[in-house]
């Protein structure tokens, strides 16, 4: 069933009751009962201590918690001068229709600046409010990432997908593009809420990538902030899933075929500016199974193989299998092979027919292989040598390689398997 609004009527009622607002933080949950607490304390009074001219309020969008996240929410004592929202939000059930709620309460209230940070934060104090909220506040930005000091193995799906397809692709070095905690202007709320898209796997966890990937097209002026450590209810890498990988990534995909025209066009990235003071923090260890990963690998290759042979040219296909064919102690998967198979994944997503869930599905165990080949090339690490020896390593490596993305999909008008391809070219 699809839905006009995302707000239910008693929260249209008690945006009526306050009637305006010039800042707002936004907290989507979904059975947080034991962490929304702090995170309501540290929202309100950074408003109240950074924001003393601005009218605060704060909302949480919450997806029917049966734990009492939303009684939590509204007992936790806040400054008098926060006006709270808690609200289940209506929609497709997942994180984007938590924000489209917050979004459009944001817009019925007239709010120049809205903030949104994850329930779930253990490290969140009031100054991420200002450093969130400041740059479009002060300076004139409409959007606001989070640059944080994450564990090195934490936020996999970050490192080793979103963060350097989107440098490679939109020219940006946005560090953080699905990070959770994000700062918006008034402007962008609106063109957000303009779009068809809630419906869509935009609605669940893709609506991170989405907002990051259409704040950079439509030309709303980026700024990182430097928010130190994200210590959170991170979870090891070899876990299962779930619907996050296919949602992230598939919108990911799905976005370069709308925006091929400017993709193709960007030829190197550029720093993204920054605000607040770099933070030295050591974050919390995340703790990971490599053996695990690596099996799932080698499922994958059993249960994958014909659309691998699909997807995949035949060099790349055969360095998999060679891949999962190692031994755990002699365990490599480099980064250049790496994205070439991205790459390949991108365009099959895009050009091939095939079901795009299904190509997902496919690429999943290969993911869970290079995040073993990253493990295992650095377990004696830390953290900030792993940032500069692995991954912006890797995000160069993307952007040297984009001449292969680029012809992949240029010869993918009609597609064939790229095993195919290579032996009768086409185009």
């Amino acid at each position: 069933m699809a839905y006009e609004t995302a707000l239910r009527e008693e929260a249209r009622r008690r945006v009526d009751e306050i009637g305006q607002a010039n800042i707002l933080v936004g907290i989507p949950s979904f059975n947080n009962a034991s962490t929304i607490g702090h995170v309501v304390q540290m929202a309100a009074q950074g408003m109240v201590k950074y924001f003393p001219d601005m009218k605060p309020v704060l909302v949480n969008s919450n997806g029917g918690s049966p734990d009492g996240t939303c009684e939590v929410m509204l007992n936790t004592p806040v400054p008098e001068e926060v006006e709270v929202i808690a609200t289940v939000y209506q929609g497709v059930s997942g994180k984007g229709s938590a924000f489209r709620a917050i979004f459009e309460i944001a817009r019925a209230l007239g709010v120049k600046v809205c903030v949104v940070v994850d329930s779930d934060l253990r490290s969140i104090i009031p100054e991420w409010i200002e450093l969130l909220a400041g740059p479009i506040a002060k300076e004139g930005y409409g959007y606001v990432t989070p640059y944080y000091n994450r564990h090195k193995y934490d936020g996999t799906i970050t490192n080793n997908i979103c963060y350097p397809m989107t440098r490679m692709l939109y020219g940006l070095d946005i560090r953080q593009p699905i990070g959770g905690d994000f700062g918006f202007s008034g402007q962008l709320l609106d063109h957000y809420l303009s779009q068809e898209v809630w419906q869509t796997d935009v609605a669940r966890f893709g609506i991170d990538i989405w907002m990051t990937t259409t704040a950079i097209n439509a030309g709303f002026p980026v700024c990182q902030a430097h928010l130190g450590a994200k210590i959170h209810d991170a979870r090891d890498p070899a876990a299962a899933l779930g619907p996050m990988f296919r949602q992230v990534v598939g919108t990911l995909f799905g976005m370069m075929s709308r925006y091929e025209k400017k993709w193709k066009e960007v030829k190197s990235s550029q720093p993204t500016a920054m605000y607040g003071e770099p933070i030295a923090v050591e974050p919390e260890p995340v703790p990971v199974t490599l053996s695990a990963m690596i099996d799932k690998l080698r499922a994958g290759a059993e249960e994958h193989e014909a659309l691998w042979q699909r997807v995949l040219t035949a060099e790349n296909l055969a360095a998999v299998k060679e891949i999962a064919a190692l031994s755990d102690q002699d365990y490599r998967f480099l980064a250049d092979r790496w994205a070439r198979i991205v790459f390949d994944f991108a365009v099959a997503y895009n050009k091939s027919g095939l079901e795009p869930a299904e190509v997902i599905g496919a690429m999943t165990p290969l993911y869970y292989g290079r995040t073993a080949g990253l493990v295992k090339q650095s377990q004696e690490m830390s953290t900030a040598e792993f940032e500069r020896q692995v991954i912006q390593i890797q995000a160069q490596t993307f952007e040297n390689l984009k001449p292969y993305l680029v012809e992949r999909w240029g010869r993918a008008k009609d597609w064939k398997s790229p095993s195919e391809v290579e032996k009768r070219p086409f185009g």
